[in-house]
């Protein structure tokens, strides 16, 4: 965040808690819950694979920070990782239809690849997640203060 230089220290620290707090609460309204991840993934399947991708449960996991989401079709589980909270709409789909197809296709290979063509944003959302990822390998220097 850049801080015009004539604020004194106190005005900075009033005006950052206000933008934190700020983000915090639009970041809130973003976040769905394991009941409304449930239901977003059955209107995918319904929508992108005529309901035929049914998991038995959907939730939010704090244990995956190599992986965006995974599945266990034996189980019908799925898991998207808490980092998912708060990116766009449709990058959260598209993480929820990868393992939802592969609760029809177990592995990665070119019949799992051709379920993935139904959505409409999945090149998309994966440069996203590749920016992301991208980003987070770059070496993270102190917030520059505008002088």
């Amino acid at each position: 965040m850049l801080i015009p230089a004539r604020m004194s220290e106190a005005e900075e620290q009033r005006w950052v808690s206000v933008m934190l707090d700020k983000l915090a609460a639009q970041e809130n309204k973003r976040v769905l819950g394991d009941t409304e991840l449930s239901e977003r993934a059955a209107r995918l399947s319904d929508l992108y694979f005529d309901g035929r991708a049914r998991p038995n449960s959907v939730r939010w996991v704090t244990n995956q920070n190599t992986r965006w989401g995974s599945c266990t079709p034996a189980e019908g589980s799925i898991r998207l990782s808490h980092r998912l909270q708060g990116m766009p709409e449709y990058v959260v789909d598209y993480v929820l239809v990868h393992e939802l197809a592969h609760l029809l296709v177990p592995g990665h290979g070119p019949d799992f690849w051709r379920l993935l063509e139904a959505y409409p944003r999945t090149e998309r959302a994966r440069g996203y997640l590749e920016g992301v990822v991208a980003a987070d390998r770059l070496p993270h220097l102190p917030a520059a203060r505008d002088e």
